[in-house]
Order: structure tokens, then C-alpha cells, then sequence
């Protein structure tokens, strides 16, 4: 995992051009690492590729969504909302992000999807993608003093419910418009 200030994280990524073999693997290690973090998001940047290609999974959903050359077509209201980065640990901040957006990427069989998103979605993102053009959260603060240190504390374990391993129900990732390449 690649922590402020290294430097690879303001490099803008390259864009895919023809999705190699072991791309599959290689977003499969990024969603370990990003569940590792207790992240939602992860770009190749923050862990050391140069690609540009970012997992996304939400707390609700069973499966990540992949994204390789991922961008924002469209983005529409604005709001404020806290956030932190896997790559900036202890802080959290207080953002202006957009209401929602629309998105375009590449799936790992090289599928054009389309993605219109808001809350939760539309900030992550947003966020990854300004990640893989080497920016960070910390670029888009409010204000001087919307940037905290945060202390951590683990959330206590929940109990499990029979027959569920995780004592919660789970979400699939949205469902996005797919076409051919």
C-alpha cells in the first residue's frame, strides 16, 4: 500500500490498451488488499501500478466491481461530504463531490459499461478516478480546517445469525449497461 507523500501517487496512469492475461489476477490481489485496508475503493496507483484500472466494492454488495479506464462523463450537484483514503491513514477530511455521475470503463473482458451513480457510488467514483489522474481527496477539501486526525477504534464483533457466516444480508454490485467494445 503506497502512503502520502509518495510520489507515484500524483502520477497521472496510463490507459489500458489491450488487457493482458493476468489482469483478472491482478484486480483479484488490488480487492484483497482493498478488504485488507477495510477499504471501499482501491486504484492501481496506491499500490504501485501505473495502469489505469481501480476496484470499487460497497459495504452491501457480494461481489467488486472492476473497472479499467474508468471516467467520469457526466457529473451533476454538488455536495460536501467527509472523507478518507487508504493512502492518507488516521484522516479524514470534508469534500465537495458531486451529487451524482455517470461513468464509463472497461470490464475485465473488455466490455464497454456505463454506470450512472449517486451517494456512496458517484463519491468512490469519483474518487478513484481522481487517484488515477494523481489526485487526491486532500485536493478538494473545503477548507484548511475540514482536514482531522482521527483515532481508531474496532467496532465490536457482531453476533452471527444461523446460517449466515456474516451476520448480515448481502447486495450484488448495481447493475450496469454493457456493451461490446
Amino acid at each position: 500500500m503506497r502512503h502520502v507523500p509518495d510520489p507515484i501517487l500524483r502520477q497521472k496512469t496510463r490507459r489500458v490498451t489491450q488487457i493482458p492475461a493476468n489482469m483478472k489476477q491482478y484486480t483479484a490481489d488490488m480487492v484483497e488488499t482493498m478488504h485488507a485496508e477495510h477499504g471501499v475503493g482501491l486504484a492501481a496507483n496506491q499500490v504501485g501500478g501505473l495502469q489505469k484500472v481501480c476496484v470499487i466494492q460497497l459495504p452491501e454488495w457480494n461481489e467488486p466491481l472492476i473497472l479499467i479506464n474508468p471516467e467520469i462523463i457526466r457529473r451533476e450537484g454538488e455536495r460536501e461530504v467527509e472523507e478518507g483514503c487508504l493512502s492518507i491513514p488516521g484522516y479524514r477530511g470534508t469534500v465537495k463531490r458531486s451529487q451524482r455521475v455517470r461513468a464509463r470503463a472497461l470490464d475485465l473482458n473488455g466490455k464497454l459499461i456505463r454506470i450512472k451513480a449517486e451517494g456512496l457510488l458517484a463519491q468512490a467514483l469519483e474518487h478513484e478516478t481522481d487517484h488515477l489522474n494523481g489526485v487526491l481527496y486532500i485536493d478538494h477539501l473545503v477548507s484548511k480546517d475540514s482536514f482531522w486526525k482521527i483515532s481508531y477504534e474496532p467496532d465490536p464483533p457482531e453476533p452471527e445469525e444461523e446460517g449466515d457466516s456474516n451476520g448480515a444480508a448481502q447486495a450484488s454490485a448495481p447493475v450496469v449497461e454493457a456493451e461490446k467494445k
